[in-house]
């Protein structure tokens, strides 16, 4: 891969990247809360279930954020662009240290002066 094929490469992946505010990082939990006493569908075995959002942050600390039934398809979304863009961060840090391998662009072989 010569110097313009890299760069016409990392300008496909920077058009194709989602809109950056409907990004989410964390993970999409389902879980089952049982009361302990009082409530007939806990004491028939049912539960609730709830879908949570967690997110770790450095130190060990993790924040769940409860979500509503309706909000779970949009924050999928949001996820999955994360993903998304995570990704292409990698690939586009690959190519530019192909870059800094390759021949300069501007056609000079690097050297200093002689």
């Amino acid at each position: 891969m010569n110097h313009e094929q890299a760069t016409k490469k990392r300008d496909r992946l920077m058009a194709r990247l989602p809109v950056v505010p409907n990004l989410l990082r964390g993970s999409l939990l389902d879980r089952v809360i049982r009361h302990r006493t009082g409530c007939p569908k806990c004491d028939r075995g049912g539960g609730h279930p709830v879908s949570v959002l967690s997110v770790g942050y450095p130190g060990g600390r993790i924040r769940q954020i409860s979500l509503r039934r309706e909000q779970v398809p949009h924050v999928k979304r949001c996820l999955e662009n994360y993903q998304k863009v995570k990704a292409a961060i990698e690939e586009i840090c690959e190519i530019n240290q192909q870059l800094l391998r390759l021949e300069p662009a501007d056609g000079s072989d690097g050297r200093r002066g002689k």
